[in-house]
């Protein structure tokens, strides 16, 4: 089977590949691209540890075929920071201990960081709900929720 060339663009750089039509965006970004911060949990779209935006939007990477980034904007977790300083939200991960093993936490932040893009000011029971598709098998949440919630309080204050 041919590989198909892709053109899109991955946390704003112009970048192009090749993949085989069945491939996942999960698996090139993984694969073929060396993006490793993004991580495989279930494969069926159900834990969240692949998350991605592609065109703003919220997706699971194991669920979207590597073609459909032809002509798309990728954000990833390795987009999140400014290169040498961590955004506020991974900051805010750190300091609230709302992480263990990490593999959900790649797509814990890149889906904390869609909501408060969404909504600046989310009560508790928006941010777990919004969250609700990303499952974490080490932290029990509270921490997760606690860093959400105080990293959207830092934002407000900075904007």
């Amino acid at each position: 089977m041919a590989k198909i060339h892709v053109n899109t663009s991955i946390n704003g750089e112009v970048v192009e590949f090749l993949c085989e039509p069945h491939e996942t965006l999960l698996d090139v970004l993984r694969n073929d691209l060396q993006l490793t911060g993004t991580k495989e949990g279930c494969a069926s779209g159900d834990c969240g540890a692949c998350s991605v935006t592609v065109n703003d939007a919220l997706v699971c990477s194991c669920l979207v075929l590597g073609v459909e980034a032809e002509g798309a904007e990728i954000g990833t977790i390795e987009g999140v920071s400014n290169k040498d300083q961590l955004h506020v939200i991974q900051q805010k991960f750190l300091e609230h201990a709302a992480l263990q093993c990490g593999i959900c936490t790649p797509g814990l932040v890149v889906s904390t960081k869609k909501l408060l893009e969404e909504n600046p000011n989310p009560t508790e029971e928006q941010a777990r709900y919004y969250l609700a598709g990303n499952l974490c098998r080490c932290t029990g949440y509270d921490k997760i929720i606690r860093a959400v919630m105080d990293a959207a309080e830092t934002m407000r204050g900075a904007a």
